[in-house]
């Protein structure tokens, strides 16, 4: 990909990308060698800078893609699915958390928001500083993350009018790669968790010096098309049928069954928490990325 046609379109992409932005507000990928991920310290700490990139294809494309998937653990064995409500269509174990809520019952309620679809995003990035791993360094990866992340450049594309000076409310497009920002990627662990709060963009820079180094970047852009393509996803009877096998369900209604209590069926799982532990629909979980190869190979196991 010529990654120097974006030259001379420097804001032209932000209006298409914002209205992108707005629908996606609202709305298993273990061992792959193409990911990059910040590496931590003993104590869960560490940093990284990375650019963020513009999709393989011309510059109307969108540079991210997001899907949904499920990661849980029941007497079964562990559910570990891509959600297929990502594509539009009716998902089981959607189906069967909206029974769990509309039963009433406080457990089952408990139940459905720990087994709650979780959001996830997919972008090209290059490696600009990775002090644990320079081998990284100039390489370009691709990046998962949340919804934390994605706010961060959400508020450098629409930044918000109060408090601000005018050329604090100029938006930035942080994936062209003339005049984006590379970003500092923090993390650090507080109260058992990652935390990313303090990751920030940088100021405004090309990601090379000449038109011919950023075209070779662009020549090794990964497709973001396959994370949503529907023949990766599983139909809806596989879906089923798996979890039925996890949850051990039965033809009764959840109201009416008499279900293990939350604290026994999560008593061996590792745990995670929400970014949104108030989003009874949707969520994304940054730390997600940490444990998904380990879930996987769990549920691959059974």
């Amino acid at each position: 990909m010529s990654l120097s046609q974006f030259k001379t379109t420097r804001t032209s992409v932000l209006d298409k990308l914002s209205d992108e932005l707005n629908k996606t507000a609202s709305k298993k990928y273990g061992d792959d060698e193409r990911f990059w991920k910040v590496t931590t310290d003993k104590a869960g700490n560490g940093s990284a800078i990375i650019r963020f990139l513009p999709a393989k294809g011309d510059e109307s494309e969108i540079p991210w893609v997001s899907y949904y998937s499920h990661s849980f653990q029941g007497p079964g064995g562990w559910y570990i699915e891509n959600c297929l409500t990502t594509i539009n269509q009716d998902d089981p174990s959607c189906e069967y958390n909206t029974k769990l809520f509309e039963s009433g019952v406080e457990d089952n309620k408990t139940l459905g928001r720990k087994q709650k679809r979780k959001l996830h995003y997919v972008s090209n990035i290059l490696v600009v500083k990775d002090p644990a791993h320079p081998e990284n360094e100039g390489k370009v990866f691709l990046f998962r993350y949340g919804s934390k992340i994605f706010g961060k450049i959400k508020e450098l594309m629409q930044p918000e009018q109060d408090e601000l000076t005018e050329e604090e409310v100029t938006p930035i497009y942080p994936f062209q790669p003339y005049s984006g920002a590379n970003f500092k990627l923090v993390v650090r662990k507080e109260d058992g968790y990652p935390n990313y709060d303090k990751s920030v963009f940088l100021k405004q820079s090309a990601i090379a010096p000449t038109d011919e180094e950023i075209d070779a970047i662009g020549e090794k852009l990964f497709d973001l098309k396959e994370f949503v393509d529907p023949k990766n996803f599983k139909s809806y009877d596989a879906l089923k049928k798996r979890l039925d096998k996890v949850l051990g369900l039965s033809a009764k209604a959840p109201s009416e069954e008499k279900r293990p209590s939350v604290e026994e069926k999560r008593a061996s799982a590792p745990q995670t928490r929400d970014e949104d532990d108030n989003d009874e629909v949707s969520g994304s979980v940054e730390e997600d990325d940490e444990n998904l190869s380990y879930l996987q190979k769990l549920a691959e196991d059974d």
